[in-house]
């Protein structure tokens, strides 16, 4: 996390990706970019100071607390507009913006709205664009995962439609991103079979946080060392009960299970909703 991973401490920055009108060699981008504080201070200090373990452990959960204090004021804010977030987290290259621009052009029943984080450029906000979607990207400099005031401000420039669902691509970091609540519904961990059986084991902390765990790019199961069975066990290893779902994002394979989920998590969450007000009533 961020008092020892040693990540920077430069501010976030909130950046809408606009439509451009011609190709003069310039990233406009920046005239919109929304900049924040970010008031918790990231790796070791200056001129190396020691600082106790005692005292470390004491600095990471008063961050933590504050953390989840606005990730509830988040998941509150979301709730009331019928909004389900989900909190989209991998290592690089595992397929999560190819996963979403998929989901985006196959879902057409809601609206659909994205939240991009990465530590730069609009790259990845401009895919998601050309889908037509709603779209803001998060650039964390030398930030190593969104957290709940990043949401904060995100939402705040998003104004995602009611009802619709919420993506966030968390930057690609199978670490830090387990330990901040953003005040999504869920976490959902991607895999790709390209990085190995074992990343359960590697990362449990992720595993053990997220609701799902998909494992894309199937279609290469032929050709790489991957064993589907073991990987699914190490994940039920450290996280007894969680759903695995395998998929191809480029063959489409395994996608109906995918959005079946998303479907699940829909109804359960209004069922909730409704149970919760009767009760108030």
């Amino acid at each position: 996390m961020c008092a020892t991973c040693g990540c920077g401490d430069d501010a976030a920055v909130i950046r809408v990706p606009h439509e451009r009108h011609h190709d003069d060699g310039h990233d406009h981008s920046s005239e919109h970019d929304h900049g924040h504080p970010h008031d918790h201070h990231h790796g070791p200090g200056a001129d190396h100071v020691h600082v106790p373990a005692t005292e470390t452990v004491s600095l990471e959960l008063k961050v933590l607390a504050k953390n989840d204090e606005l990730a509830q004021h988040n998941r509150a804010w979301l709730a009331e507009r019928d909004i389900l977030a989900f909190n989209m987290t991998s290592s690089p290259g595992a397929g999560k913006t190819t996963l979403l621009e998929r989901t985006i052009r196959d879902l057409d029943e809601a609206p659909i709205a994205v939240i991009e984080g990465d530590q730069a450029t609009l790259l990845d906000a401009e895919r998601i664009k050309a889908t037509g979607c709603r779209v803001v990207q998060i650039n964390t400099g030398a930030g190593c995962h969104l957290d709940a005031e990043m949401m904060y401000r995100a939402l705040e420039t998003l104004d995602p439609a009611p009802g619709a669902l919420l993506f966030v691509e968390n930057v690609g970091n199978l670490v830090c991103p387990a330990l901040f609540d953003l005040g999504e519904r869920d976490k959902v961990v991607v895999i790709s079979v390209t990085e190995g059986t074992d990343k359960p084991l590697k990362y449990p902390h992720m595993f053990q946080a997220a609701s799902l765990v998909l494992i894309n790019k199937i279609d290469l199961l032929p050709y790489v060392d991957f064993d589907l069975d073991k990987c699914r066990a190490y994940a039920a290893s450290v996280h007894p009960g969680v759903e695995v779902l395998p998929i191809s994002v480029t063959t489409g394979e395994g996608m109906s299970r995918w959005y079946d989920w998303l479907a699940a998590q829909r109804r359960e969450a209004r069922s909730a909703a409704l149970e919760e007000a009767s009760g108030r009533a």
